[in-house]
This record gives structure tokens, C-alpha cells and sequence, in this order.
């Protein structure tokens, strides 16, 4: 069946397009924070915790602050709820990202530290001013990236960008040259963006007879594996795996066919190469692969040139246009709901 590109024009389209202005929105609201509380900057430990896409962004901060010799964990906060509890004490800061703020686990969790004798600090990282998310919290982050139809996209860029400057503010950073380099990311966003129909039409062409796609990366990468793979089944109904490009080599290979399309990122460039033979060995068995990064062929899977903070925003983009391209071959508008709901309610 052909593509049938009018099926995009709607509301998660507009999302879309409106991410440049969500992304410079976050920036300015990040120049008004007050510094982070004391207590937060001495905790022994960081518990990075949200569901979703709202997990996956946070690869990137716990890899910075291991990095600078911090102890940083990324948990579920179903998980931390009902599993590792034992991690909410005193010691502890958690940095809680939802983006509605309201999710049925982010509320179990404010409610459970409510009533622990000695409670950790908790930073709230969310889009909803009136949230429990944004009220209850020691620290609020708001990323003002204004309303979104369903499936996350400009709030999980935003997020991104929130979640680099808690990594400076943690590590002792230069906050101005910080925010500085993170208000690169909106034009840069908005020039991606400006060839979407192109994207989305050279992507369809390429997806003739797809049966599986897998996104796979390593390191800060992760973020948009887990996140892409989440939003393509929520936006398009198309099942999409996402996993580390070494996982990929352990069973997975077995799968390779003519049918199968891996969107292998590049990355950082001390693993780009782990990346590039992988795709090379893909291609190999007989399967279809996209190189994704700033040295990738004109096109969709050619990123814009950013500081290496700001990566994990460019790598969003091309899974974005993954996902207009396979609604307009399933003929369906992308992004809207049957089943699930823009806030979860239900842990």
C-alpha cells in the first residue's frame, strides 16, 4: 500500500514542529532556577527515577555523574516503590522526572517518602505547574515546554536538556557556558526539522516490506534506543525493539533477514567504531542498516553538528521521523491514543 502522507498533518505533528520553541522555553526557565539546595549537593548517593521515556532520559545524567566519581542509579519508580525502597533514606537524593508530574508511580512514591522517618531529598522534574510532581517536591525543575497531544516528543527533548544541567549543577559546572551550549539545541532542532516531509518520504521508500525494526546504541545513546522503541509502538503500532548494540550480537543476529531494518547509533566517538561494525556485519547477513550520526549521508539519519552533551537531543530526531513514515504507510494518524492515555492512572 502506498504511503499516505496526509494521515500527519494532525496534532503530534504540530508536537513536532513545536519542539525548537519548547526546547528554547526550557533554556530560559533553566537561567531563572535558584542554585540547588545544599543538602542535595551532599547526599552520598542519586537515585534517578521516572517511567518511560521519562527513564530512558536519564542515561545520560548517570553516566556524567559516575563519570565525576558520583554513586548514581537509575531505577523504575514502580520498581522503587514496591522493590528498592531501601534506597530512600537521608542519603539519598532522587531526582524524580515525570512529565505530566501525576502518573499513578509518581504519586505512590511522593506518598511513600512522605511517610519514611528519614526521607531523602527529591528534585521534581516536570511539565505540569500544578502537579504533585511540582509541588510536593524539595526542588522543582519546570520545563515549560507548553502542552503536548500524546505521545512525548518536545517534552522528552526538554527533559534532556533539563536533566544536562542538573548533571553541571551536581558536578560544579559553569552554569552560564552551560546554558549557553544548551540553547544551541533549539535552532539546530529547527533546522532538522525544517526538511521533515523529506525525511519521512525517503524513510517510507526505504521501509518497503519491513517485518523488524531494532534501534541499538551504546552509552548516552541508550536514550534514544529505549525512548525510540517506546514511542514508535505508541505513535505507529509498529513493533520496535530497542536494545545495547552488543545485546544485538547476543541472539538477535540470528534474525537478520532482507526483512529486518537495525538503526544502529553512531555515538560516542570511543565506541563509534563497536557501532560502525556492527552495522557492518548486519548489512553483511543480509539485512538493512542506518548509521545514525553528524558523518551519516545527507538525509534523515545525518545529525546536526553539537556539542557532545546535546547528542542525545539530535539522536531523538531521526526516530521521530521513523515515526511519521510509518504512519503514513499504515495510513493511520500518528500519536493518538486507542487504549492508552496521555497520564498513566493506573500503577
Amino acid at each position: 500500500m502506498p504511503a499516505d502522507f496526509s494521515v500527519l498533518e494532525g496534532a503530534y505533528l504540530r508536537d513536532l514542529l513545536a519542539q525548537p520553541l519548547a526546547v528554547a522555553d526550557t533554556v530560559a526557565a533553566l537561567r531563572t532556577l535558584a542554585p540547588l539546595p545544599a543538602r542535595a549537593l551532599a547526599c552520598e548517593r542519586i537515585v534517578l527515577t521516572g517511567m518511560g521515556s521519562s527513564l530512558h532520559a536519564q542515561h545520560p545524567l548517570q553516566l556524567r555523574l559516575t563519570r565525576a566519581g558520583r554513586t548514581a542509579l537509575m531505577v523504575e519508580t514502580a520498581e522503587l516503590v514496591h522493590a528498592q525502597s531501601a534506597l530512600l533514606d537521608a542519603r539519598t537524593l532522587v531526582i524524580a522526572v515525570s512529565q505530566s508530574g501525576r502518573s499513578a508511580e509518581t504519586v505512590q512514591l511522593l506518598d511513600l517518602i512522605a511517610t519514611l522517618p528519614s526521607r531523602p531529598v527529591v528534585i521534581g522534574v516536570t511539565n505540569t505547574a500544578d502537579s504533585p510532581l511540582a509541588t510536593r517536591p524539595d526542588f522543582v525543575v519546570p520545563l515549560r515546554a507548553g502542552p503536548e497531544f500524546s505521545v512525548s516528543c518536545k517534552t522528552y527533548l526538554s527533559t534532556l536538556v533539563a536533566l544536562e544541567w542538573h548533571g553541571g549543577a551536581l558536578c560544579g559546572d559553569d552554569l552560564p557556558s552551560l546554558l549557553a551550549e544548551l540553547a544551541l539545541a533549539a535552532p539546530a532542532t529547527e533546522n532538522y526539522l525544517a526538511d521533515w516531509r523529506a525525511h519521512a518520504a525517503h524513510l517510507a521508500a526505504e521501509f518497503t516490506d519491513l517485518r523488524h525494526l531494532f534501534l541499538t546504541g551504546r552509552g548516552a545513546s541508550l536514550a534514544a534506543v529505549g525512548t525510540g522503541a517506546l514511542i514508535l509502538k505508541e505513535s505507529t503500532r509498529f513493533h520496535a525493539e530497542g536494545m545495547s548494540s552488543p545485546a544485538f550480537r547476543h541472539g538477535p543476529l540470528e534474525m537478520v533477514s532482507p526483512g529486518l531494518y537495525a538503526v544502529v547509533f553512531a555515538g560516542d566517538p570511543a565506541t563509534a567504531a563497536l557501532n560502525a561494525s556492527l552495522a557492518r556485519d548486519i548489512r553483511a547477513a543480509g539485512g538493512r542498516v542506518a548509521l545514525v550520526g553528524e558523518n551519516a549521508p545527507p538525509g534523515p539519519f545525518r545529525l546536526p553538528a553539537l556539542p557532545a552533551r546535546l547528542l542525545p537531543v539530535a539522536e531523538m530526531l531521526p526516530v521521530q521521523m521513523l515515526s511519521l513514515a510509518l504512519a503514513a504507510l499504515a495510513g493511520r494518524e500518528p500519536g493518538r491514543f486507542e487504549r492508552a492515555t496521555k497520564i498513566t492512572i493506573v500503577a
